[in-house]
């Protein structure tokens, strides 16, 4: 006689959705709460960061792809939401519009070329493609090279909302990292994202069952790009900038640090492990080079205690399977 399966009463909700429910709130409060604990510049480049780095986990974490060129979307959308703003005068809404689907395209592209190989030949081919458009960044007349575009205007979100006030501005960067977080969220929690992780799990047999792997694929990768280049190109309009910084190669290693080192795979890892990194670059600078050697030592310890990162062992430990 087989055993009385578990009723979820009526109107209840199930047990990971009250687990998302309570870490997102838990999150909204520290979003509420930090500008008044830390400087909100601060604060807004680490939600941009954090962003960049949910972003690049959908793609390792649920498609089980490693891209060592991600900054190109970053730093393309930063490129064109900038110079959108500041030379043809747009709207900074429509100016991050242009460069989300400036990224986008450039994902498609870059997808196109890239998901036809597997491992660390994938990886490669999106590290020559990224080179390539770092060099171009550099020689582009719009870029002004080393320079970069400085003096973007915030100008007025919609008309209406001025971006140059620093409390609607922090208001503006969290709706808009709130918006690419649940973005994430629903795609993983979607028959979408069932097929994703099946892809990632073994993917002949997804093949088998009769999916389209390459264009899921695909669809993945542009969804990843264009979530980079959002908050690429919200970084634009906070730090009213955009430089080679945000395209180079040590970009794309770090969003690797940071989804490693909060939980590769997990929702709320790629947030912690963003705030982690941006923090001891923020608060170490003093340190001058020897912060990279810092950083170094911190991550070889958490690949050592916390082999699932940080916000992994956490829910490992509370036995939650929706962090």
């Amino acid at each position: 006689m087989s055993a009385n399966p578990i009723v979820t009463p009526a109107g209840a909700l199930p047990r990971e959705t009250r687990q998302f429910a309570v870490a997102f709130v838990v999150m909204l409060a520290l979003i509420a709460v930090a500008p008044f604990v830390a400087y909100p510049f601060f604060v807004m480049q680490a939600l941009c960061f954090a962003l960049f780095a949910c972003a690049f986990n959908l793609l390792i974490g649920y498609v089980g792809l490693l891209s060592l060129g991600h900054a190109m979307f970053l730093g393309a959308a930063s490129y064109v939401c900038a110079h959108a703003a500041k030379v043809w005068g747009l709207d900074p809404v429509l100016a991050i519009f242009a460069g989300v689907a400036c990224s986008a395209i450039l994902g498609f592209v870059a997808g196109a070329l890239s998901i036809r190989s597997q491992g660390i030949y994938f990886a490669m081919i999106t590290v020559a493609l990224s080179q390539m458009i770092f060099f171009f960044c550099v020689e582009a007349p719009f870029t002004h090279g080393e320079d970069g575009i400085q003096g973007v205007p915030q100008g007025r979100a919609l008309g209406l909302i001025d971006l140059s006030q620093p409390a609607l501005l922090y208001v503006f960067v969290a709706v808009v990292f709130l918006f690419g977080f649940l973005t994430v969220y629903r795609a993983v929690n979607s028959p979408f994202g069932e097929i994703l992780k099946a892809i990632r799990e073994n993917e002949p047999r997804a093949i088998s069952l009769g999916y389209r792997v390459q264009r899921y694929k695909l669809a993945a990768f542009v969804l990843s790009a264009a979530l980079a280049g959002l908050a690429g190109a919200t970084k634009a309009i906070v730090g009213q900038n955009a430089s080679l910084t945000d395209v180079a190669f040590a970009m794309s290693g770090e969003v690797v640090l940071m989804t490693l080192l909060g939980g590769m795979g997990t929702l709320y890892g790629p947030v912690v492990g963003a705030i982690v990194v941006v923090s001891m670059q923020n608060y170490l600078a003093q340190y001058g080079q020897w912060v990279t050697v810092i950083q170094g030592g911190v991550f070889v310890a958490c690949v050592l205690m916390f082999r699932r990162g940080i916000v992994g062992e956490i829910a490992n430990a509370l036995k939650w399977t929706s962090l």
